[in-house]
């Protein structure tokens, strides 16, 4: 299987395992659905943290409004008694006004709060360095591990508004976020080997080579974003090695600068007589004074 490194940009994704019998084609759907699933993922994971500590979202008409303009608008949030936390709850208003202020009781967050961390773990980039292999399957495991935990502590469903299950139907409506920025469609997706694009109609195997046991790194860019940057010929880590190595030679230079030329004059071996007194005798020769 050929181990691929995506990246998007400088920044480290993902590692996926392919063959090369695959096209470009069908190699960009699946990247792109894992991408895009990871993205999802991260978002629910941060408005199920909202959720949390400020309960259910409001409807559109009342996002943002003050106590007191609801009640000059005579607007009613319908879905408050309906979809309450099961066990109760308690008022923690949300300064943005985005949720209704209904946080769920303590055991209840923790179970929120754990399935995040769960969740956030298994598509973290830090399993590129564990050599984990992302998998579809990993992505919709998150998914459905923060969809049990919404279900535990809301059974009848969150209310039809709120981001959470907008995002469990796949109905999201991400127009004009930062969020509509980050996601890929598959159709607009360009994949980058060695600073040349992938050209859809090809097999990886006619653009890497015929071994099956190659690790690349692939990356991601959108059309008519132009050619990633290319990878540097010398990784960090390398580049602190080799500084390192430059300084220690730097500092054994000075040291030989400031040792005294003519030291070696005091050694046995550089005296040119030492021979001669050897021969009569007289190498090791002491004088005793006497008053």
């Amino acid at each position: 299987m050929v181990l691929l490194h995506v990246k998007r940009g400088d920044e480290s994704q993902f590692l996926y395992e392919t063959n090369l019998s695959i096209s470009v084609e069908q190699l960009s759907l699946e990247l792109a659905t894992i991408y895009n699933g990871r993205l999802k993922v991260s978002r629910v994971c941060s408005e199920i943290e909202e959720l949390s500590k400020h309960g259910t979202m409001l409807p559109p008409d009342m996002l943002g409004l003050t106590d007191e303009q609801v009640e000059e608008l005579h607007l009613v949030d319908e879905w408050a008694e309906t979809c309450v936390p099961s066990g109760g709850w308690t008022s923690n208003p949300d300064p943005v006004g985005r949720r209704n202020g209904r946080q769920p009781l303590e055991k209840l967050q923790d179970v929120l709060e754990k399935a995040v961390a769960d969740a956030r773990l298994m598509i973290s980039k830090k399993q590129i360095d564990q050599g984990t292999v992302m998998q579809q399957k990993i992505v919709q495991d998150a998914l459905d591990l923060l969809r049990g935990a919404v279900t535990i502590v809301y059974p009848m469903q969150l209310p039809p508004h709120d981001p959470i299950r907008m995002e469990f139907s796949n109905t999201e409506d991400l127009t004009g976020t930062q969020a509509s920025l980050e996601v890929i469609e598959p159709s607009k997706l360009q994949l980058w080997f060695a600073g040349k694009l992938m050209l859809p109609d090809r097999k990886l195997g006619e653009i890497i080579g015929s071994n099956e046991k190659t690790k690349i790194i692939i990356k991601l860019s959108k059309i008519n974003e132009g050619a990633p940057g290319r990878e540097p010929v010398m990784s960090d880590e390398a580049k602190k090695q080799l500084m390192l190595q430059a300084y220690r030679r730097q500092e054994e230079l000075k040291k030989l600068e400031q040792d005294d030329d003519d030291q070696y004059l005091n050694s046995s071996w550089s005296d040119s007589c030492s021979l001669k007194r050897q021969v009569h005798g007289l190498d090791d020769v002491k004088f005793k004074f006497t008053k």
